[in-house]
């Protein structure tokens, strides 16, 4: 603290909340660093699928399948779009509605693997604040204990006691927010991969039937 100034450093503040700011720093440690690994992942796995269709289209008017195999398995490491529509292409001699369901079995499961930890940023989003608001009535109930205790009441204690106590909600609603937003923009990105690949594998599966492949 300096002087006068109400102003204190990370560290202070933590100390301040009392012990349910440990819960919390878990919980922010965790948010962080399953934010970071699924933008990478995702980022890794580039989810572009533009280029992907219209080379393979190519391929298919083509008749060149073996040409479409080579092309799409050298990409499968990074592209996730690659290894849906190789199942595609290597299921060209089947009934219609079977290289659909193996299509779809493929995108599912790059799906629920861009999905991975998804559901921990939910919970996170959800516990932090309540751990945070604990904290809180916690704090109040020290606060409260102390103004009963003390022989002469004023302004001061009180608000001190109570601005202790808001910390920890103040740090969980943080840590919730960025939970949130993490999961928004990576839901968004992963909806808008599930689409591209459901507008994509329908076009070229219809390619494949009018090409008679």
């Amino acid at each position: 603290m300096d002087g006068g100034n109400a102003s204190f450093s990370l560290l202070e503040l933590f100390k301040m909340g009392g012990v349910f700011m440990w819960p919390l720093l878990v919980f922010s440690v965790a948010t962080i660093a399953i934010a970071l690994e699924r933008g990478i992942y995702i980022f890794y796995h580039n989810l572009q699928l533009e280029d992907l269709e219209k080379k393979t289209a190519e391929y298919i008017h083509a008749k060149d399948m073996e040409g479409a195999r080579h092309y799409l398995s050298g990409l499968t490491k990074r592209r996730m779009g690659a290894r849906i529509l190789l199942t595609l292409v290597n299921r060209s001699g089947l009934p219609e509605h079977r290289i659909e369901k193996a299509v779809e079995t493929e995108a599912l499961t790059c799906i629920n693997s861009l999905e991975n930890g998804f559901n921990f940023l939910i919970a996170l989003g959800s516990l932090s604040p309540l751990t945070g608001f604990l904290g809180t009535v916690s704090g109040m109930i020290g606060a409260f204990k102390s103004i009963a205790e003390a022989t002469e009441v004023n302004a001061q204690i009180v608000a001190n006691g109570i601005y202790e106590a808001l910390i920890t909600t103040v740090f969980g609603l943080i840590i919730a927010i960025i939970a949130m937003i993490a999961h928004s923009l990576f839901s968004h990105v992963v909806e808008k991969f599930a689409a591209d690949v459901e507008k994509s594998c329908s076009e070229l599966i219809t390619e494949l039937v009018i090409e008679g492949l």
